[in-house]
């Protein structure tokens, strides 16, 4: 969760200095990013219908287990976790 908050802060500084020196953000317009959270979502969307229409009956464990690595990436504190519960 750190290097996120990191990042936010970061993202943060480098908006307020923009800001004072008044210069437009190369960043992309909401819009695109909005798109792009689409797209990770849409990604799920096949795999989710595959196991409902197949009747698996622990649909939403599975989809937590399975799509949440996916669409998040491998997040700090759970890679730490996953590693020292497979040793």
């Amino acid at each position: 969760m750190k290097p996120y908050l990191a990042a936010l802060g970061a993202g943060l500084l480098v908006g307020i200095v923009y800001s004072l020196l008044n210069v437009r953000s190369p960043a992309p317009p909401v819009i695109a990013l909005v798109g792009l959270l689409g797209i990770l979502l849409g990604e799920q969307i096949v795999p989710f219908a595959k196991r409902v229409w197949h009747g698996q009956p622990d649909v939403v464990a599975e989809t937590r287990a399975d799509c949440a690595e996916h669409i998040l990436g491998p997040l700090p504190a759970r890679s730490g976790l996953r590693q020292e519960q497979d040793a």
